[in-house]
């Protein structure tokens, strides 16, 4: 995690990654229009982050940290209607988890409320703001089209003392809620519909989480945004593309008010993900109406959620550098993504053996009664990583599908007569099929080849298939969670279909009657291991002693690797 004071200290050298805000920022420090970057990321505390909020918090934090200045983390919190500690709460967290820290630099738009209502206050008495008691709907009527310009309010023209005392009424709570609001008085006529007299100050009778029943007016988010950048000495006030058109507002304000400073807003292109949806408001539906079990369900895009499936934080940062920073938005697939995370965990990762889909194996020349300890290696990409020792018994669990009775020719797993080797264990070869009387094969009869131990042949013989088993009789038993994509089109709801019929029926599978190998009882939650053959899985925090449950975070097979390997040179 980086700490507050790593991100205070100077920049000793230029940062490895470049892009249009880091040539910006470099440019600015060059030319010495700034000492030092300033930067802020400013979620709304009304729901939980997701995936494309961390390519905006690497960005943040990562230029601060590179150019050798800070970052600080702000809640935008001025709608109490929507906002809740849990959510604040969950955002320091995955913000953390992400390995950033903002040090001492943690604030709330709220703590400028004070200041924010004296400036609206210094807009009317300047004749640049007016309260106005449109309704909501008649205010979106006034305000026009792209191909029509507004028209004046009715209230446009208030007195300067008549509109302090209406906003000194306002706050002192005498009018309901969507009675009257501020506006700033710019230009009905603008072509930049943000322009057109925005909406400053709204009526809410709510109880604030911070502020209690303090206030009963609350700032809109374009007129706290700037300003609270303004008042941290914010230097480069980073934005997602779709408040572009909010810039000129954002400038409008700033050059309007006795600020401090002088920020100034770029914006760079949101993530959009393939077989996903990163609308807050989406899914939030989803989990009211019981699609997912919650905002940290391994199948959302929430990093609560990515985390509980077991990607690694590490792979997240990689991927937002994989994809870079541009100006103008794409669709990323999330293939990508995946691979970020695999190449993080193939590195980094525990093999262990677990068999999902048992079937028993007798190796009948075994003696009965007796165990042995084989060594099997904890990561082969890791000789660092040492190894384990796994108890090996007469009778074995394992896959149902490494065996065929009557196999086709280029299956080269189990089958009757044939050798396979038991990873660092035995060669066994399958001399008998036993089947219940509904015809379902519940036992493999096998032999093993005792001069084989360690996985190899003396006389050099090398079987086409290695296998991973369990002893039968140390065995732990789990429930297995698999997942796939939450939405099966690539771009849900196109083409005017329902968005929530794009569903994948089948993004989770549970697997129950697993068997696992002992030493996974004791992976903790957080930690993610590879299932040798099966995939990459983590335990889910339902785990329980005695009733253990993974969820699946990856399959081995990297499609997006694929497709990348025979791709022309040069395409990404």
């Amino acid at each position: 995690m980086l700490s507050s004071a790593t991100m205070d200290t100077q920049m000793s050298s230029p940062p490895e990654r470049t892009d249009f805000i880091r040539e910006i920022v470099a440019a600015d420090l060059r030319d010495g229009r700034h000492e030092a970057v300033v930067t802020r990321f400013p979620p709304e505390p009304n729901g939980y982050l997701h995936i494309g909020h961390a390519k905006s918090i690497c960005l943040n934090f990562g230029v601060a940290r590179e150019f050798g200045g800070r970052c600080h983390l702000r809640f935008d919190d001025t709608n109490p209607m929507k906002e809740e500690q849990e959510y604040i709460d969950s955002i320091e967290t995955d913000v953390r988890w992400l390995g950033f820290d903002w040090g001492a630099h943690l604030y709330f738009a709220s703590d400028y409320f004070e200041q924010l209502h004296e400036w609206a206050v210094d807009l009317i008495e300047a004749g640049k703001a007016y309260v106005d008691d449109l309704s909501a709907e008649a205010i979106r009527e006034h305000r026009g089209t792209l191909t029509r310009p507004g028209s004046d309010s009715p209230w446009r023209e208030r007195s300067v003392e008549e509109n302090l005392d209406m906003f000194a009424r306002m706050r002192a709570g005498e009018f309901p809620n969507g009675s009257r609001v501020l506006r700033a008085k710019i230009d009905m006529a603008s072509p930049n519909i943000n322009l057109r007299d925005p909406v400053l100050y709204r009526i809410l009778h709510a109880e604030h989480p911070r502020t209690g029943d303090a206030w009963c007016i609350y700032p809109t988010y374009d007129f706290a945004h700037g300003q609270s950048d303004a008042i941290e000495g914010i230097t480069h006030s980073i934005c997602t593309l779709e408040f572009q058109d909010h810039r000129p507002l954002y400038d409008w304000l700033i050059e309007n008010l006795p600020v401090p400073s002088r920020p100034r807003q770029y914006e760079f292109a949101r993530l959009n993900l393939t077989h996903t949806v990163l609308s807050k408001r989406v899914l939030l539906t989803l989990v009211n109406e019981g699609h997912v079990r919650g905002w940290d369900d391994p199948r959302m895009p929430t990093l609560s959620g990515l985390r509980r499936r077991g990607f690694p934080a590490e792979g997240i940062r990689d991927f937002t550098d994989m994809i870079g920073v541009a100006r103008a938005d794409s669709v990323v697939e999330i293939e990508m993504l995946e691979h970020a995370a695999r190449d993080v965990l193939n590195a980094q990762a525990l093999r262990r053996f677990a068999v999902l889909d048992p079937v028993k194996v007798v190796l009948e020349n075994y003696p009965e009664g007796q165990v042995e300890q084989v060594d099997v290696a904890n990561n082969p990409e890791d000789p660092s990583a040492g190894s384990r020792q796994v108890p090996f018994s007469r009778e074995l669990w394992i896959e149902r599908d490494d065996f065929m009775e009557d196999p086709p020719k280029k299956f080269f797993r189990l089958a009757p007569g044939r050798e396979v080797r038991l990873r660092s264990a035995y060669f066994v070869t399958c001399t008998d099929v036993i089947k219940d009387d509904a015809g379902r094969i519940v036992e493999l009869r096998c032999t093993y080849d005792p001069d084989t131990r360690g996985g190899a042949s003396p006389d050099g013989r090398r079987p086409k298939a290695t296998l991973h088993w369990v002893s039968a009789a140390h065995a732990v038993p789990a429930e297995v969670r698999l997942y796939d994509h939450l939405f099966s089109p690539p771009f849900p709801g196109a083409e005017g279909r329902d968005l929530f019929g794009d569903l994948n029926p089948d993004s989770e599978t549970v697997r129950r009657g697993c068997f696992i190998e002992q030493s996974l009882s004791d992976v903790p939650v957080g930690r993610t291991v590879q299932f040798e053959r099966l995939g990459y899985f983590c335990p889910d925090p339902d785990s329980a002693p005695g009733a253990l449950v993974f969820n699946r975070t990856l399959t081995l097979k990297d499609t997006w690797a694929r497709l990348q390997a025979h791709a022309a040179p040069g395409s990404v």
